[in-house]
């Protein structure tokens, strides 16, 4: 299966019996990342959790008032 970065745009193959391309197959909103774009964004992530500046913040939850 030829899968497609979606940061640098390079193609590369995947098994097609692998895991990630059944889940490329199955659920169209994932995503292909290649090695070298993974990596950068798991060294520069580790960098700003480093920092203590980097907070994952949650989305507010609204109450449903129906009962």
């Amino acid at each position: 299966m030829q899968v497609q970065c979606v940061l640098c745009d390079t193609i590369e193959d995947i098994q097609d019996s692998s895991l990630q391309a059944k889940r490329l197959r199955n659920r169209r909103i994932h995503m292909y990342l290649c090695q070298q774009c993974d990596q950068r964004i798991y060294s520069n992530t580790k960098k700003r959790h480093e920092t203590g500046n980097f907070h994952l913040y949650e989305g507010k939850k609204q109450k449903k008032d129906l009962i």
